[in-house]
């Protein structure tokens, strides 16, 4: 897998290249045989995962993996994912390789309770005030306006010269690294975005350490860029949030459920400045991925059309939190607050729920997302 990384192709190009994928059916429909008598086990059917990054907003995340570890039907080939998804990534293969769905679905909520425990002692915690506002934003809280006015006028290198990151001491004792490199159970793809060329690097799951999911998560103007192997990278969101092409080249299964967390559409036009910085990055980490899926879709007409006998036709699926999301506060992704955390999640946990009932025989069958509608 080091190929994977190593090559630190851009989202375009290997969006582009999706037609050297030959053709596998991955649907696995068994039936169970006793005596004279058979009965039919449950339908498994396979997917990939694709997660965006989103701080705290990836608590929704979690919320959907939950629900999802709970459908016996569903199993997961590989995983694709930025910043807090691949934090959620990692964290789920590290519980499945260690105990299976009920382990990893444990793994998860112990990851956020630390996250919030963590948050609780930190320079974001949210006023009392903060508490109350239903768009749980930090607009009161002493610690996020000092950084947030401080951000304008000094870098991390000039506000932390020793490079203190407390979420490098939580990744290494919520996770065990070891396991995670060895482990079967899925295919790991971790985005970053290399500082000094703009491309996309994704680091396969049997060279992960610490250093590569900071790497994933690394927001430049908070944190000192993460150097893997000699190379400096900022978070994933800016090349590919996430990039889709690993789950092309290196998985068999051709549904691809992604969970959209991250507003690519917000009515209005913004003009103060936080609003624009917030919409700035919301375009920016939405970029590449649209990139990718209008090539997925281009490519998709060409397989029905019968112009190509290369590529399989890929079918998205898309678990949307974009309407929620845009409800909240910008800031609201520093909010680690732990009754804000559950809200996320059991909103997750709903949306993947209604998925599944409305989705769930669409799987192996055709895409639930119209992808001329949503991304061009």
């Amino acid at each position: 897998m080091n190929g994977i990384a190593a090559d630190a192709r851009n989202a375009d190009s290997a969006a582009n290249a999706c037609g050297t994928v030959e053709v596998t059916n991955v649907d696995d429909t068994t039936a169970g045989v006793a005596g004279s008598r058979q009965a039919a086990a449950p339908e498994r059917k396979v997917v990939n995962l694709a997660l965006q990054g989103g701080g705290s907003h990836g608590a929704f995340t979690w919320g959907v993996l939950d629900r999802l570890l709970e459908e016996e039907r569903l199993t997961f080939e590989g995983v694709t994912a930025t910043s807090a998804g691949a934090v959620n990534a990692v964290v789920l293969a590290d519980g499945l390789a260690a105990g299976g769905r009920k382990a990893a679905r444990n793994a998860l909520r112990i990851y956020w309770q630390k996250v919030s425990a963590l948050a609780s002692r930190g320079i974001f915690r949210p006023s009392p005030f903060d508490k109350a506002n239903p768009d749980y934003g930090l607009e009161h809280s002493p610690g996020y306006l000092f950084m947030e006015s401080m951000t304008y006028f000094a870098s991390p290198y000039q506000m932390n010269p020793f490079n203190y990151n407390p979420l490098k001491d939580l990744l290494a004792e919520a996770i065990n690294f070891e396991r995670v490199r060895r482990q079967q159970v899925v295919k790991l793809f971790i985005c970053a975005t290399s500082v000094q060329t703009a491309k996309v690097k994704v680091f396969a799951g049997k060279e992960l350490d610490v250093a590569h999911v900071l790497a994933s998560t690394c927001l430049p103007l908070m944190m000192h860029a993460v150097e893997v192997d000699g190379e400096y990278f900022w978070d994933g969101s800016y090349a590919g949030n996430p990039a889709i092409f690993p789950l092309v080249y290196e998985c068999e299964a051709s549904d691809i459920i992604m969970v959209h967390i991250t507003p690519a559409e917000r009515p209005g036009v913004p003009t103060a400045s936080p609003s624009i910085m917030n919409r700035m990055q919301e375009i920016a980490f939405n970029t590449a991925l649209i990139r990718e899926m209008r090539t997925i879709a281009y490519l998709n007409r060409l397989v029905d059309a019968g112009r190509t006998d290369g590529p399989r036709r890929l079918l998205i699926h898309v678990i949307e939190a974009e309407d929620l999301i845009r409800k909240l506060s910008w800031s609201s992704r520093l909010n680690g607050d732990w009754d804000f955390l559950m809200h996320l999640h059991e909103m997750g946990r709903a949306r993947a729920n209604d998925w599944l009932a409305a989705n769930f025989d669409r799987i192996g069958v055709e895409s639930t997302v119209d992808l001329q509608t949503k991304y061009f």
